[in-house]
């Protein structure tokens, strides 16, 4: 993320490819602030003030991922396995359970959050199965 900000071996930020500088982080708000930086802006009266290097909230969510969930992938790889031994499609789940195709795939590789109403409906309804869900 430091590289798509542009910070190379010119910018003062630079420190934090180290990652003991990088851990000096500290949460202002919705801001990741680093006042390790040696960083500074000119004021308008010509004086120059340190400012700690900033992420704010909108750049974190631009180059955020969703995290991969070993549960979700286990439950779409579940779900596309009960589809096939069925013989069904991902058009016919999706008619039998009042979704989507396109949705249906998304939970099958695994791009999409599953509500337990939801899976309930493809699996009791469009697979014709029982769901167990229990807790080790």
């Amino acid at each position: 993320m430091l590289k798509k900000n542009n910070v190379d071996e010119k910018s003062p930020a630079r420190i934090l490819f180290d990652s003991k500088e990088f851990a000096k982080v500290e949460l202002l708000g919705n801001t990741l602030s680093w006042s390790n930086v040696e960083q500074y802006i000119t004021m308008r009266n010509g004086e120059k003030m340190k400012v700690p290097y900033e992420i704010g909230a909108d750049v974190l969510l631009k180059y955020s991922q969703p995290e991969k969930s070993e549960l979700s992938l286990k439950i779409g790889e579940l779900i596309r396995d009960a589809r096939l031994s069925s013989g069904l499609t991902q058009q016919d789940l999706a008619l039998k359970s009042g979704t989507s195709r396109t949705y249906i795939s998304k939970i099958e590789n695994d791009r999409s959050d599953l509500e337990i109403a939801t899976l309930r409906k493809i699996i009791e309804t469009g697979l014709g199965r029982k769901l167990d869900i229990s807790i080790k």
